[in-house]
C-alpha cells in the first residue's frame, strides 16, 4: 500500500457548536444538546446517562446535527473522553454544543469521511489531540489544533475497504444491540401485563382486593431480596493493574445491563457476587446494573439477590420500582437514598407458582440478552484489535473489492 503523510487541515475543517443557553434548558423535549459527557472513550455516545439536557427556544439551525455528521469531543468530560468521535444516527435530533467540533470534509479526494470515525478512535491520533489540550483544570483542545494533528493515510479507495471492514463489525454490535432492545421491551410488556395491569395466567379466577390478587403480598424489598449495601476501601487500595477484586463505587462504569471494570481494590469491604444486580444509592438513584464477576462496592451501590431464587423477576420488579431515576417512594427526588429507606421500599411480590411462571420466562429471555451482550464484547474486543493494525497499514487490504452497495 502507498501511504503519505497529511495533517488533518489539509483535508477538513471543524466548525465549533453552539453556547446554548442555560435557561432554556429542559429535563425532556425534542432536541437534545450532545456534550463530552454523553461520549464513549472507544467512540459513539450515550443516551441515557443522566446528562440528558434538552433545549426549547430558537437556535440557529446551521447547529443541528444531522445522519452521518462526524463531531469530536473537544473537552475533557471524563477520562479518556477528549479526542473521542461519534457519528449522529437517523433517528433523533441532536444539537452541536460548543464543547464538541463538527467535522466537515474540504477535501474529499484526499479524505474519506467514514475513514475519517476510525482516525478520531485511533490511540495515535488521540494522544496527538490530548497533548494538543490545555487548561488548569479542565483540559480543552481548539479546531486549529486538532487540524494540526499529523497522520498517514492510504489512498482513497484503501480508505474505504478499511471503513467499511471496521463498520462490518459496528453494524453486527449494533445488530444485536438492537435485538437486546426487543428482547428486554418483550420482558417489560410481559411484566406490566402481569404485575401492572393484573392479567396473569389464571387471573380470571383469582379474586383481587385492594389491587393485591389472593395469595399475593405487598413486602418491603428487604423480604423480597438479600441486600448488600457498599461500603468504601482506603483509596490506597485502588488500582488499575488488575490486583484485587474489581471496585465500582457508582454507575461510571455501568453499561446497557452489564456494568465494566476499569479499577480494582486489593482491600474489598463489601462484595457483589456473580450475577448480582447492582442499585445506585446516589444520584442517579435506582439505574441497575448486573455484575458477570465477584465485585467489590462502595457507598454508591448495593447488591441485591432474589431470598427465592427468582433474579430475573427480581431485577423487572426493581426497573419498574425504580421507572425513572432518582424517584422512589412518593416520587420524591433523592440525592442518595439510606439502608432504612431502600429497605423499605415495597413490593408487590406474586405467588410462587406466577413468580416461577415469570421468572422461568424472563431467564429465558435474559440468557438471549447474556448471549447477543457476549458476541457484542468478542466483536468489540476483535475491532479493538483490527483497528491500530489496518489504520498503521499493518494489514494490506489493497486487494479487497468493495461491495457494489458501499462502493457506489
Amino acid at each position: 500500500m502507498s501511504w503519505r503523510e497529511v495533517q488533518l487541515g489539509d483535508g477538513i475543517h471543524v466548525k465549533h457548536g453552539f453556547a446554548f443557553k442555560g435557561e432554556y434548558f429542559t429535563a425532556a423535549g425534542e432536541y437534545m444538546v450532545l456534550t463530552p459527557g454523553n461520549f464513549l472513550e472507544k467512540g459513539g455516545f450515550r443516551v441515557r446517562d443522566g446528562k440528558e439536557r434538552f433545549y426549547h427556544a430558537d437556535f440557529p439551525e446551521e447547529y443541528l446535527l444531522t445522519d452521518g455528521d462526524l463531531i469530536v469531543a473537544m473537552t475533557e468530560q471524563g477520562e479518556g473522553l477528549l479526542g473521542s468521535a461519534a457519528r449522529i444516527p437517523a433517528e433523533g435530533r441532536y444539537l452541536h454544543n460548543q464543547r464538541l467540533g463538527l467535522i466537515q470534509i474540504t477535501d474529499s479526494t484526499l479524505l474519506d469521511k467514514r475513514f475519517l470515525y476510525w482516525v478520531f478512535n485511533n490511540a495515535e491520533v488521540r494522544a496527538q489531540i490530548r497533548a494538543s489540550a490545555t487548561g488548569a483544570k479542565v483540559k480543552h483542545t481548539a479546531p486549529e489544533r486538532i487540524k494540526k494533528v499529523r497522520l498517514k493515510v492510504p489512498e482513497l479507495s484503501e480508505q474505504q475497504v478499511i471503513a467499511w471492514v471496521l463498520d462490518s463489525y459496528d453494524d453486527l454490535i449494533a445488530t444485536n444491540q438492537r435485538r437486546i432492545a426487543l428482547l428486554e421491551e418483550a420482558a417489560r410488556r410481559l411484566y406490566r401485563e402481569w404485575f401492572v395491569h393484573l392479567r396473569f395466567p389464571g387471573h380470571e379466577q383469582v379474586a383481587v382486593k385492594d389491587g393485591v390478587p389472593q395469595g399475593w403480598e405487598k413486602l418491603p424489598l428487604s423480604e423480597v431480596a438479600e441486600i448488600t449495601m457498599g461500603q468504601s476501601p482506603e483509596s490506597k487500595h485502588y488500582n488499575t493493574d488488575g490486583d484485587g477484586l474489581p471496585f465500582h463505587q457508582g454507575v461510571t462504569d455501568f453499561g446497557n445491563r452489564y456494568i465494566s471494570h476499569k479499577t480494582h481494590t486489593r482491600q474489598a469491604t463489601r462484595i457483589a457476587e456473580v450475577d448480582d444486580i447492582l442499585c445506585s444509592v446516589r444520584a442517579p438513584v435506582g439505574r441497575l446494573n448486573i455484575t458477570r464477576d465477584k465485585i467489590a462496592i462502595g457507598r454508591g451501590l448495593s447488591a441485591m439477590r432474589s431470598c427465592s431464587g427468582h433474579q430475573s423477576l427480581l431485577f423487572y420488579q426493581l426497573s419498574i420500582l425504580f421507572f425513572e431515576e432518582d424517584m422512589i417512594g412518593g416520587g420524591a427526588i433523592f440525592a442518595s437514598v439510606g439502608k432504612k429507606e431502600l429497605f423499605g421500599q415495597i413490593i408487590l411480590q406474586p405467588s410462587a407458582e406466577i413468580a416461577e411462571k415469570f421468572n422461568q420466562i424472563a431467564a429465558e429471555i435474559d440468557a438471549q440478552i447474556e448471549n447477543l451482550d457476549s458476541q457484542n464484547r468478542q466483536l468489540t474486543q476483535a475491532r479493538d484489535l483490527l483497528l491500530p493494525k489496518l489504520m498503521s497499514g499493518q494489514l494490506d487490504v489493497s486487494g479487497i473489492a468493495l461491495p457494489e452497495e458501499v462502493a457506489v
